[in-house]
């Protein structure tokens, strides 16, 4: 923010105004943009007053070292008279703190930007109670900034000791900032300016911070004068320091008895006398100690500081009240966000928001950490997260992404990972929920019957179709290994068939000068893309997988017999619990499904048997293509009522299992980290006896595809439930959570940190 400060106390001063390089230099260092007009001499109990037909002359003032009295004044600003201007300079004013605010604001400082907020003080002294606050010049100058229409905040320090530690002052200076921070960023309706009070005392930053009134007081001791011999010698200045010592300091009533000597009787009926300033500021305590809790006097007494609320009529702002909470505590962790997908960006900052608040601090990169071993969390895309950071430091370093994960989530290794598993463990769940695949490796077509050598049970299936009527021929689904977003896909019944897929994909131009795309890493971003239509290059996929296709899916009369798969979110959390996010997705293909057999060509319609959005002009946002799982028909012909709560349950058990899988039976190619997570995307297929089907694992899922509509209740709430059983654990904060993710698999692998 652009900050215009003045005050009524004139420039740093130790006797008078021992507190505005202390504000100003906090302001500047908390990253404002600071600009300075002060009158040039102490100007207190001025109230908004203008000096009427005096002209009004500037000097420039350069502050010195913090806390010191060794500015200097000169008549010129830096750089108009040869000398180089090599830092901001304090313009002094003639006159009033009012005028102060009308020249800063329209005659100084126009290069930087509008003023956004004008800060007057901070006042030697409180100005808590009517009393004090009417003929406040600190407050008179905020008056007269709400008065140009600009936001306004009159601040004032209420000192107990004239010892001017600069530790207290420095404290109450960052407490100040953070205050003058949160009143621009929560200004309230039909406020003009703030009055705020803060004690002067150790700790303040530890103690509340209360909306308040201002206590209406009256003087009641008698005169604000009293009587004095007249001389020459008045010193203003002097007067002002007395008043502060017996006032402020010790809470005397400056001595009011005449000094003069009496007059007889017979003499002049008007006495010639001087008066001097010496208002009775008992009647100010008095006030304060005998009123109700809630005012501005009642919180600075309490150590408290105080905000009022004003309107600049000297009104209080009604309506306003209750604590304002400041923290001044550091974050128990820092946060790097950083994703390309600003669905996601958007999604994961609200979160941690929402979930850990000021617990959480957001950072640029490891270089913004106040040191190497602070705790940090980074949500990143996998080839920007600093991994030797997170194996460095297990305890204080946690990532949204394990290292090494293949054996989930390239296709090839998922079904390696599940038949060793269902080797060694025939009972297995993933028996009946995964299709026996068979991979193979292909540069060109012309390879392909030594490609498929090993394949046999494909080998035998392609024969006996050649033999068997088109209705009961067994149909086969070919992948790319390592593609993504559907890229590739093929159905086929065929060895031709197969062939013709890969002669169609080829390139002659890429035989000798394409360069092969390295794929060979962990990141699941690594789709080919080649010069077809297709989107596909064989040279460049080289890792295929062939597995039955699951005909007949099961078709809803309600979604117009449109085939579908369950997107469902698993966060895998450490080394390794993992959970399946209730809240899941039914993607629809975007035409009505027809079985293959029945595909007037050879080569089948996709768009009846593909459900990936990204296929689909319009993507998630077309009406009907994304639904909410537990939103789907209740009644299913020929299953049973509760049909997706027996799905969800196959879900669950699928998942843990396949999970143990990797964990336990392909160690090389899925290493989980005590401190890391990951949110996954799995897929699965319900046939129409309502089985469901595991197809893939995808890291790093495309969020985006669950749309608008049901980006809140799915995405939002999926990654505040993975704040709260993922991150807050980790780093020592209560674990939340409602309930939405299930634990299905609890394993102690025994890698920790």
């Amino acid at each position: 923010m652009h900050i215009l400060v003045t005050n009524d106390d004139g420039p740093p001063s130790n006797q008078s105004s021992p507190y505005v390089h202390s504000l100003v230099h906090s302001l500047q260092s908390a990253g404002h943009t600071v600009s300075v007009v002060l009158p040039h001499q102490q100007r207190s109990w001025i109230g908004k007053a203008h000096i009427v037909g005096a002209s009004v002359k500037p000097t420039y003032f350069r502050p010195g070292t913090l806390h010191q009295e060794d500015g200097t004044t000169h008549h010129l600003p830096r750089g108009s008279n040869g000398e180089p201007n090599d830092g901001d300079e304090w313009v002094l004013i003639d006159s009033t703190p009012a005028s102060c605010v009308q020249i800063g604001l329209y005659h100084y400082f126009q290069k930087r930007g509008p003023i956004d907020v004008i800060v007057s003080g901070p006042n030697y002294g409180r100005n808590t109670t009517a009393l004090f606050a009417l003929s406040s010049g600190t407050i008179g100058a905020a008056m007269e900034g709400a008065c140009c229409g600009k936001r306004s905040i009159a601040l004032s320090y209420a000192f107990s000791s004239r010892n001017h530690d600069p530790i207290i002052i420095a404290e109450a200076s960052r407490h100040s900032v953070k205050l003058i921070e949160y009143l621009c960023a929560n200004w309230a309706n039909g406020v003009d300016l703030y009055s705020v009070n803060v004690p002067l005392e150790p700790g303040v930053s530890d103690n509340k911070v209360l909306y308040t009134s201002m206590l209406d007081n009256r003087w009641s001791s008698g005169s604000c004068f009293h009587a004095a011999e007249p001389t020459s010698a008045d010193d203003p200045d002097l007067q002002e320091q007395q008043l502060r010592d017996e006032g402020e300091v010790t809470g005397k009533t400056p001595d009011q008895s005449v000094s003069i000597s009496d007059k007889s009787s017979t003499g002049p009926s008007l006495e010639h006398k001087h008066f001097t300033w010496a208002p009775s500021f008992q009647d100010v305590y008095r006030s304060v100690e005998e009123s109700e809790p809630g005012n501005d006097g009642w919180a600075v007494k309490e150590q408290m500081t105080s905000v009022t609320p004003l309107k600049a009529n000297f009104m209080h702002a009604l309506g306003i009240t209750g604590e304002i909470k400041l923290s001044d505590k550091q974050p128990s962790l820092y946060s790097i966000i950083d994703c390309d997908d600003s669905y996601v960006q958007e999604m994961i900052e609200r979160a941690i928001t929402r979930r850990l608040g000021d617990a959480c601090k957001r950072v640029s990169s490891l270089d913004d950490l106040p040191e190497r071993s602070a705790p940090l969390f980074q949500y990143r895309e996998y080839e920007r997260l600093e991994f030797e950071h997170i194996i460095s430091r297990p305890s204080t370093s946690l990532a949204n992404a394990y290292i090494i994960r293949k054996a989930l989530i390239r296709k090839h290794y998922l079904s390696n990972t599940v038949a060793n598993w269902i080797s060694k463990h025939p009972d297995s769940v993933l028996k009946k929920h995964f299709k026996p695949a068979f991979d193979f490796e292909l540069d060109y077509a012309e390879f392909l019957d030594d490609a498929l050598l090993e394949a046999y049970e494909l080998n035998d299936s392609l024969a006996k179709n050649e033999e068997r009527p088109d209705s009961e021929k067994e149909w086969w689904i070919l992948k790319p290994g390592m593609s993504d977003r559907g890229q590739g896909i093929r159905i086929f019944n065929s060895e031709d068939q197969l062939r013709e897929i890969f002669e169609e994909w080829e390139d002659p131009s890429d035989d000798e000068s394409g360069s092969e795309k390295d794929v060979d890493d962990e990141n699941e971003d690594e789709g080919a893309s080649g010069a077809h239509d297709t989107g596909v290059v064989t040279s460049q996929l080289r890792h295929f997988l062939v597995q039955p296709y699951i005909d007949p899916p099961l078709l809803l009369p309600s979604s117009s017999n449109r085939k579908f798969h369950i997107r469902t979110y698993v966060l895998a959390c450490g080394s390794l619990k993992v959970y399946v996010f209730q809240e899941m997705l039914a993607l629809f293909a975007a035409k009505a499904y027809c079985a293959p057999h029945e595909e007037e060509d050879d080569v089948a319609d996709l768009a009846r048997h593909l459900t990936n959005t990204c296929f689909q002009e319009g993507g998630s946002s077309n009406e009907g293509s994304v639904r909410r799982f537990w939103d789907l028909d209740h009644h299913v012909p020929g299953l049973s009522a509760n049909w997706k709560e027996k799905i969800f349950d196959q879900i669950c058990a699928v998942t843990g299992e396949v999970f143990e899988a990797a964990a336990r039976g392909m160690m090389i190619h899925f290493q989980t980290l005590p401190n890391a997570f990951e949110l996954f995307g799995v897929d699965f297929l319900v046939d129409s006896d309502g089985s469901a089907w595991l197809l893939e694992l995808n890291a790093f899922p495309d969020f985006a595809q669950t749309g608008e509509d049901l980006k809140e209740v799915v995405v939002g709430r999926l990654f505040e439930e993975m704040v709260d059983v993922a991150v807050k654990p980790f780093f020592g904060i209560e674990e939340g959570g409602s309930g939405d993710l299930k634990l299905v698999a609890d394993l102690d692998l025994g890698r920790k940190a």
